[in-house]
């Protein structure tokens, strides 16, 4: 009945927590549901107004399954997992393992910029290495082609994911919050927003590079070819970086050949992809 319990009450609270959002009734700034749309719009309208591939459609190829995806990767999913996550902490407690067991840094030292720096760095560089086990290890790769089934790019194809991806990734965010102090910043609103922009560009239809700021962040660009149809032989993959491109550049994972924008997106097979939501869903497990 407890573990029964614990199931009820973070799905309940979860469930609270979106309604609220959508009714307004937690602070703007928090507010992820109303941030994700607010982002989206103004990335959509970059695209509108400035696209890099000038015959790609406003409402692309996928526009409205991609938009689907987003909401659901972000909070349908969420409200429905919740309970996982709180039965794990509760195992984890019951162990005498706290969140703050495994942690080798206090930043509730230092100043609140310097946290949100640090929390955003490692959380990215845990992300950008869970990327690329999803490219390397088969059985990863094989959610992961979701994601890459994508034939034209735009600011949605961000959030375009299999539900188990989440599954991955949380754990490792959790890791990364007991490792630097148990705890994730208050204003941890600020990474998330910023991350979720920084995805969405570099998804988009733009073409931006940041100058001699595309060796620290990430861009449209440099992601293009992460989605490239056709590799450089002998790899894998390239350009894995989420937020920033940094961790590709120190571990020799960049790649780009050209700027014109009008690649073949995909990969080998990628026409056995289910072009609906619930076969994508179940693609993975065959």
């Amino acid at each position: 009945m407890e573990i029964l319990n614990i199931f009820i009450e973070a799905f309940k609270g979860n469930l609270n927590w979106t309604i609220d959002s959508i009714l307004f009734n937690v602070p703007w700034y928090t507010n992820y549901f109303w941030g994700l749309i607010a982002i989206s719009l103004i990335v959509w309208g970059l695209e509108i107004a400035f696209p890099w591939r000038k015959n790609q459609r406003i409402f692309r190829k996928d526009f409205w399954l991609d938009a689907f995806y987003m909401f659901f990767n972000f909070f349908v999913f969420s409200i429905f997992i919740a309970g996982f996550y709180k039965l794990s902490e509760y195992l984890l407690s019951s162990w005498g393992i706290k969140i703050n067991s495994l942690s080798f840094v206090n930043l509730n030292e230092l100043p609140l910029w310097a946290e949100l720096i640090i929390f955003f760095i490692a959380l990215d560089f845990v992300q950008w290495f869970t990327h690329v086990l999803l490219h390397k290890v088969p059985v990863l790769w094989k959610f992961h082609q979701v994601h890459h089934s994508v034939k034209e790019m735009g600011f949605a194809a961000h959030l375009r994911y299999h539900w188990m991806e989440n599954i991955f990734y949380k754990p490792l965010k959790t890791l990364v919050v007991m490792l630097i102090g148990g705890f994730e910043p208050e204003q941890a609103y600020i990474v998330h927003f910023v991350a979720i922009s920084i995805g969405h560009l570099n998804h988009a239809n733009i073409k931006l590079t940041y100058g001699p700021l595309k060796y620290i962040l990430n861009n449209p660009v440099m992601h293009l070819y992460h989605h490239a149809y056709t590799l450089p032989k002998g790899r894998f993959g390239v350009n894995f970086g989420i937020s920033l491109s940094i961790w590709d550049y120190l571990f020799k994972t960049n790649y780009i050949a050209e700027e014109n924008g009008n690649l073949k997106l995909g990969y080998p097979g990628d026409e056995k992809m289910p072009k609906d939501f619930i076969g994508q869903s179940l693609h993975g497990f065959k």
